[in-house]
């Protein structure tokens, strides 16, 4: 492994052009003058780009992955996207899966993604197919992405209990964690209980899908919270959509903030999915809600909070590309944001709270791994605004991707 410097590059929370010395892998040395005594090593300007370590996606399911062309949409309802998938999925082979899923892989890989939490459908329809299409995929993309995959209980578990054994064996052939969606399942409070006792008995983390709506009664989140503070799982239960919360007024929503900070369970906002999926059908004055859980608020009150890309070209997202840049954008327009205060704090969303939620430290510090990624942009706040194009991407300390400023011939 070659020893280099890149040089002439931003760091967040840094003034002028600094440097960085990888060496074995990792970062060694960091600073303006990093690596000025190395005259032998190899060295890259890179233009004064933004440096970052890469994004985090927490939430993303490439096992239903580009598929829109076997499911029409007629509704654009969750219903519809819940029941043509769980048809779809029936005729699945472990290559088809494989395929789709490394095809969005690589996309999110250009789009400078280098972490990345896959949930992985796992019931009698599925069997383990797309588990192990995932599982080859993990082991194969290891030297580009970390993929971290979440056994799923897409479609229920009491009236379906088989998808318990399943999601059992797939956490003893190596699934990272559980995925439970108790608002597809007759028994909501069971289908927590359930997912609980299972990630107890494996010592493994939870992530729900839960309160997929806009209508504030019903939620689920009290009983997620309640048994995370009774089984001592504080920083190890995650909840995405919570769209529930966009329904609410803001004396409740900083109430509910509060008890999700205290309890440790933190909240993924998908913005594609979410507004894609709901505030379909106007209110009594015509106007179609967001539909959008109040991100930015929930993080203000402690909570840790991600954006993440959830479904791309399905039923349940009829777009996207993987890019968690192009999704961070999305987000602050539809949440109105406008200071550079506010586009940092986005970032964030895409970078270190996802990077914190699944327990990893993605500082560009000496004795971190050197996995970098370079954004045409100035400061996180641009990057953010303007959907920056990545340049580079290295992964432990080799370059995995370069993708040069594209040059425009002029003809006069």
């Amino acid at each position: 492994m070659t020893d280099f410097i890149l040089e002439n590059l931003r760091l967040a929370g840094e003034s002028g052009p600094q440097s960085l010395r990888i060496a074995q892998g990792r970062i060694v040395e960091r600073g303006p003058g990093a690596g000025a005594l190395e005259d032998d090593l190899p060295r890259r300007d890179c233009g004064g780009y933004l440096a970052c370590a890469g994004f985090v996606d927490s939430h993303i399911h490439l096992d239903k992955a580009l598929i829109l062309d076997r499911c029409p949409i007629c509704e654009g309802t969750l219903a519809e996207a819940v029941r043509l998938t769980a048809t779809a999925k029936a005729a699945f082979t472990e290559e088809d899966v494989y395929t789709r899923a490394a095809a969005l892989l690589e996309r999110a890989v250009r789009h400078g993604t280098l972490v990345m939490r896959s949930f992985v459908e796992v019931d009698p329809r599925a069997g383990l197919r797309s588990f192990h299409a995932l599982a080859r995929l993990r082991a194969d993309y290891a030297d580009v992405i970390d993929l971290e995959l979440c056994a799923f209980a897409q479609e229920g578990l009491t009236q379906e209990p088989q998808t318990l054994d399943l999601l059992h064996a797939a956490l003893s052939e190596g699934a990272d964690l559980l995925g439970g969606c108790p608002y597809t399942d007759s028994d909501p409070v069971a289908h927590v209980t359930q997912i609980f006792d299972l990630a107890e008995r494996h010592g493994v983390a939870v992530d729900f899908h839960a309160d997929f709506d806009l209508d504030p009664s019903g939620a689920i989140l009290p009983e997620i919270l309640s048994q995370t503070r009774a089984r001592g799982m504080a920083g190890r239960v995650s909840v995405g959509h919570a769209t529930k919360l966009g329904a609410l007024p803001p004396d409740e929503v900083a109430r509910i903030a509060a008890q999700m900070q205290a309890a440790g369970v933190a909240l993924c906002v998908l913005p594609a999915t979410d507004l894609f999926l709901n505030g379909r059908q106007p209110g009594p004055e015509g106007l179609r809600p967001r539909g959008l859980a109040p991100a930015l608020a929930l993080a203000r009150a402690g909570v840790t909070v991600t954006l993440a890309t959830n479904n791309v070209l399905n039923p349940f997202t009829p777009l996207g590309d993987g890019s968690l840049l192009r999704m961070a954008g999305l987000y602050a327009n539809i949440a109105q944001l406008a200071s550079d205060a506010e586009m940092a704090e986005t970032f964030a969303m895409i970078t270190d709270a996802p990077a914190a939620l699944m327990g990893r430290d993605r500082a560009l510090v000496p004795g971190a791994p050197a996995d970098i990624v370079l954004l045409d942009a100035p400061d996180p706040a641009m990057a953010v605004r303007m959907g920056a194009p990545v340049r580079a991407v290295w992964k432990a300390g080799r370059l995995v991707l370069d993708q040069p400023r594209a040059e425009i011939l002029r003809h006069r």
